[in-house]
C-alpha cells in the first residue's frame, strides 16, 4: 500500500461525508476458515486444523461505517 492508495481511500471518505465521529468496521473478505473439527486420521493436505484461516489470492479489504447502516427489522404482511 502507497500514499497514492491512502489518498483514493480519504478522497471517498470525503466524497461520501463520512466523519470522524462515524463508526467505521474494517473487515477482509474473501477467506476460508475451518469450522469443524475433525478426526486425527484426516488427510492433513485436504484438513486444516479447527479455526484455521486461510486468505484466498484475490481477497479484499472492506471498511463500514457502521453509523450510516440502520438496522430496519422487518415486518409481517398486514391482513
Amino acid at each position: 500500500m502507497n500514499k497514492e492508495h491512502l489518498e483514493k481511500i480519504e478522497y471517498f471518505v470525503n466524497e461520501l461525508n463520512w466523519t470522524e465521529n462515524d463508526e467505521i468496521d474494517i473487515q477482509i473478505g474473501g477467506c476460508a476458515s475451518s469450522g469443524l473439527s475433525g478426526s486425527d486420521t484426516a488427510n492433513s493436505k485436504w484438513h486444516r486444523p479447527y479455526g484455521t484461516t486461510v486468505y484466498q489470492n484475490d481477497a479484499f479489504i472492506v471498511i463500514k461505517n457502521k453509523s450510516r447502516n440502520p438496522v430496519i427489522r422487518t415486518s409481517s404482511p398486514q391482513q
